[in-house]
C-alpha cells in the first residue's frame, strides 16, 4: 500500500463489488456524509467522462491523483468502487500500492438471480440508474439471464481469491442489508475506517432508489421455475 510523504495521513477504501450489487446507492450514501470521501468508479475513464467532467484522465496514474484529491473529503477520507474486470485494464499497474492506507470493502448480492436479471435489465435499457432514462423496452430472456448469472458467479470468485492470495479480511457488506438498514451499513464503514466522527446520512443528497420492480420479482420466479434442475 502507499507511502509517500504526503499520503501518510490518509485513509481510504475500495469497494470491491460487481454489477448491479447496490454500488452506486451505497456510494451515494457515503458521500452524502461529508467525511467519508466520494467513492466512485474512477477507474472508468468513459463514465467519468459523461458523469463528472469530460476532461477526466485517462492514465491510471493520474486518475490515482485524482482519487487523492477530488476523491476525498475535507478529513482526508478517500473512496474508490472498482470492479473486477477494470483491474485486467490497468495492466499491471500498481494501483493498490499508490493508495496510502487503503482498506477494502467487499460488496456483495444474496440473490443472484435477481442479480442477473438487473444486470439484463440495464444492458437492454441501458438505464444503470434509478436516475437515468430508458431508451429501450425490457424483455425476458432466460439464456440472458443465464450468461449474466455465470458472469456474476465468476467475477464474484475473483474477488474472493483477490483477497485470499494477499491474506486480506475486507469489511463485508450485503446489498440485503444496506436496503434494510442504510446508517447501520455506513456505520460499519466509520468504525472499520477508524473515522472518530460517523458519518451521517443526509438523505436530501441521495436520489438513487432501488430498481426491482413488480416485472423483476415476475422474470425471477418464471426463471427459477423453467431451470430448476437440482440433478
Amino acid at each position: 500500500m502507499g507511502s509517500d510523504s504526503e499520503g501518510q495521513d490518509r485513509t481510504g477504501y475500495a469497494i470491491c463489488t460487481i454489477g448491479r450489487s447496490g454500488s452506486s446507492y451505497l456510494c451515494q450514501l457515503l458521500e452524502s456524509t461529508g467525511v467519508l470521501g466520494l467513492p466512485r468508479e474512477y477507474f472508468n475513464t468513459a463514465t467519468r467522462r459523461q458523469r463528472d467532467n469530460p476532461e477526466y484522465p485517462a492514465t491510471p496514474g493520474a486518475q490515482i491523483d485524482w482519487i487523492l484529491s477530488k476523491g476525498a473529503t475535507p478529513n482526508r477520507i478517500y473512496g474508490l468502487k472498482v470492479f473486477a474486470g477494470q483491474i485486467d485494464r490497468l495492466k499491471k499497474f500498481p494501483w493498490t500500492e499508490r493508495l496510502p492506507g487503503l482498506r477494502f470493502v467487499h460488496l456483495t448480492r444474496d440473490n443472484l438471480v435477481d442479480q442477473a436479471i438487473s444486470n439484463l435489465k440495464a444492458t437492454q435499457t441501458a438505464q444503470w440508474r434509478s436516475t437515468d432514462t430508458a431508451q429501450r423496452t425490457a424483455h425476458y430472456d432466460a439464456a440472458g439471464i443465464s450468461k449474466n448469472l455465470r458472469s456474476i458467479a465468476v467475477e464474484d470468485a475473483r474477488w474472493q481469491i483477490f483477497f485470499a492470495r494477499n491474506g486480506l479480511s475486507p469489511l463485508r457488506l450485503r446489498y440485503e442489508e444496506i436496503l434494510a438498514s442504510p446508517q447501520s451499513a455506513i456505520d460499519q464503514i466509520s468504525r472499520y475506517l477508524g473515522v472518530p466522527e460517523p458519518g451521517t446520512i443526509r438523505w436530501d443528497k441521495v436520489d438513487v432508489a432501488m430498481q426491482r420492480d413488480p416485472e423483476s420479482a415476475a422474470w425471477s420466479e418464471r426463471f427459477v421455475a423453467e431451470t430448476a434442475d437440482l440433478n
